[in-house]
C-alpha cells in the first residue's frame, strides 16, 4: 500500500512538473508574439513618420502596389523609408542577438558589441576606407561597409586569441574589450586629423550612426547575415543554456566550453560586423535588448536569443521614430538617440552590479 501511494505521489509530482513547464513555455510564447506584434506596429509607424507624414492607408496601399507602381507616396515608401525601416530591423535584431551571446559566453552582463570595442573597430575600418579607398578603390559604396566588416572581425579574433593565449578569464575580457575600444577610437581620431575637411565630414557623419544612406543592397546583405547567424546559433541553444548555469555545470554535461565560446564569438562578430557596416556606430542596442529579454523569459536560449533579436529591432525602430520627430524637419542620426538612451541604462547596470557585490 505504501509503495503504491509513493508511486502515485511521484506520478502526480511528474504531472505537476510538466504542467508548470507547459505554462511557462506558453507564457514565453505569448510574450514573444506580443513583442513581434509591437515590432510590426513600430514598422508601420516608422514608415509613416518623416518630413512628409503619410497616413496608414497610404503606407499599406504603397506596400500592396509594389515598387513599380507610380505615385509620390509609393516613391517615398519604397525608395526611402522602407529601406531605412528594414535596415533598422536587421541591424537591431543582429545587435540584440550578438549582445545576448557575448553576455552568455563571457558571463558578464556588461558585455556587448559596443562595450567590447567591435563597433569602434568598424568605425576605424570605415574611416580608413574614406581616407584611402581600402579595400576597393573608387567604390566607396562597397569599400566602406567591407572595410568596416573586416576590421570588426579582426578586432574580435584578436581579442579572443590574445585572451586565450594569455589565459584571461571571461570577465577580464570585457576590460580588454574596453582597451580595444579606446585604441580604435584613437585611430579614428588620427585618421580624421589627417583627412581633408570633406573626408573628415563624411567620417564624422558615419560615426554618428545614420540610416539616411540605407539601401536595399544593405538590407539584403545584413538580412542574410542575420538569418544565417541565427540559424547556426540555434544549433547551440542547449549548450549555451547550460553554459549560462556555470562553466563547471556545462562541462559536467559534456559541453566543450572553449570550442563553444570560439564558435559563438566568431558568429557574434560576424553579426555585429554585418549590422554596423552599413549604418555606422550604433551604441547600446546589444547591451539593452538582452536584459529586457532575459527579464521576461530567463536564460533558456530557445526563447532568449530570438526575443533579444526582436527587442533589438523594436528598440531600433523606436529610436528611428524618435530621431524623426525630436527636431521637426530634421532626421537626427539614430546612433545619437540610442546612446542617449543607453548611457543611463549602462550606469544603472553598473550601480546595480556594485550593490549586489
Amino acid at each position: 500500500m505504501n509503495n503504491s501511494s509513493a508511486v502515485m505521489q511521484k506520478r502526480n509530482h511528474s504531472i505537476d512538473g510538466k504542467s508548470v513547464y507547459r505554462k511557462i513555455n506558453q507564457k514565453r510564447k505569448i510574450i514573444f508574439f506580443s513583442i513581434l506584434a509591437s515590432m510590426l506596429v513600430g514598422l508601420i509607424i516608422d514608415v509613416m513618420v518623416g518630413p512628409a507624414w503619410l497616413s496608414i492607408s497610404d503606407v499599406i496601399n504603397a506596400i500592396k502596389q509594389g515598387p513599380d507602381a507610380k505615385g509620390l507616396s509609393i516613391a517615398i515608401v519604397w525608395s526611402v523609408r522602407l529601406p531605412m525601416t528594414m535596415t533598422c530591423i536587421c541591424v537591431g535584431a543582429s545587435l540584440g542577438m550578438a549582445g545576448t551571446q557575448m553576455q552568455t559566453i563571457l558571463g558578464n552582463p556588461l558585455a556587448s558589441p559596443y562595450t567590447l570595442g567591435i563597433s569602434a573597430a568598424a568605425g576605424f575600418g570605415a574611416a580608413l576606407a574614406y581616407l584611402t579607398g581600402f579595400p576597393v578603390k573608387n567604390a566607396l559604396w562597397i569599400s566602406v561597409p567591407l572595410s568596416a566588416f573586416i576590421m570588426s572581425c579582426a578586432a574580435c579574433l584578436t581579442m579572443y586569441i590574445l585572451g586565450k593565449i594569455k589565459g584571461i578569464d571571461s570577465k577580464t575580457m570585457v576590460l580588454f574589450g574596453i582597451v580595444i575600444n579606446f585604441f580604435f577610437q584613437a585611430l579614428q581620431s588620427l585618421i580624421q586629423f589627417s583627412a581633408t575637411p570633406e573626408v573628415a565630414q563624411e567620417i564624422v557623419f558615419w560615426m554618428f550612426g545614420s540610416l539616411l544612406k540605407s539601401t536595399w543592397t544593405g538590407v539584403v546583405v545584413s538580412g542574410v547575415i542575420f538569418i544565417t547567424g541565427s540559424l547556426v546559433l540555434s544549433r547551440y541553444a542547449w549548450k549555451l543554456t547550460s553554459l549560462s548555469a556555470g562553466e563547471e555545470r556545462a562541462r559536467s554535461l559534456g559541453v566543450n566550453t572553449d570550442k563553444l565560446r570560439l564558435h559563438v564569438f566568431i558568429i557574434s562578430a560576424v553579426l555585429t560586423a554585418g549590422a554596423v557596416a552599413f549604418v555606422g556606430t550604433i551604441g547600446f542596442i546589444g547591451l539593452v535588448a538582452p536584459h529586457f529579454a532575459r527579464l521576461l523569459v530567463g536564460e533558456d536560449q530557445r526563447y532568449l536569443s530570438p526575443l533579444s533579436a526582436l527587442f533589438g529591432a523594436l528598440l531600433m525602430l523606436t529610436a528611428s521614430i524618435i530621431a524623426k520627430i525630436v527636431v521637426p524637419g530634421i532626421i537626427v542620426p539614430i546612433g545619437i538617440v540610442t546612446s542617449l538612451v543607453g548611457v543611463p541604462f549602462l550606469l544603472y547596470l553598473i550601480l546595480r552590479r556594485s550593490e549586489v557585490r
